[in-house]
């Protein structure tokens, strides 16, 4: 019965030492892949060689799609940025504001993403929308900056041709 007991106490610290690994501060890069629903960002970002970057100090806010903004993607073009690196990270790059806006603090108008290019944000009561995207949870707090999922990926405007 003692060994048993053992087995259940360690079992238990195990399982409690997990919870709270879990539950403290973490980077926007680490809140990122905590969630099984951003598991595809997360891959996206290790692949772009996003992670030092969203580990470091910010402050970021990351517009994160979700697992099913990523599904309605054509697999094609998923594809093919998952072949192209520079391009992942421009488009990743795109989802990310390099000041932390909470969802109260979003100003409705264009905010200038890591990448060089603008996003428009609007407000549409309390929901916040970037470009065409819904906030599904916003305000996921980050050691350096916030994390708000959205319902789409977005896409970064295509260069002006001379």
């Amino acid at each position: 019965m003692s060994t048993r007991r053992l087995i259940l106490a360690l079992s238990s610290a195990a399982l409690l030492s997990a919870c709270a690994s879990l539950s403290g501060p973490a980077t926007v890069a680490d809140t990122i892949a905590r969630d099984p629903e951003l598991s595809t960002l997360n891959g996206l970002v290790q692949k772009a060689g996003l992670k030092e970057t969203l580990d470091a100090a910010g402050p970021y806010t990351v517009f994160a799609p979700t697992n099913e903004a990523f599904a309605k993607m054509p697999a094609r073009t998923l594809e093919e940025l998952g072949q192209n690196p520079a391009r992942l990270k421009e488009v990743l790059s795109y989802h990310v504001l390099p000041a932390r806006v909470t969802a109260a603090d979003a100003k409705v108008g264009n905010a200038r993403t890591a990448q060089g290019a603008s996003v428009a944000l609007s407000k549409a009561g309390t929901f916040l929308i970037v470009e065409e995207a819904m906030v599904q949870t916003s305000d996921i707090a980050a050691t350096n900056g916030v994390v708000h999922t959205v319902d789409r990926v977005l896409t970064p405007p295509a260069p002006a041709r001379r």
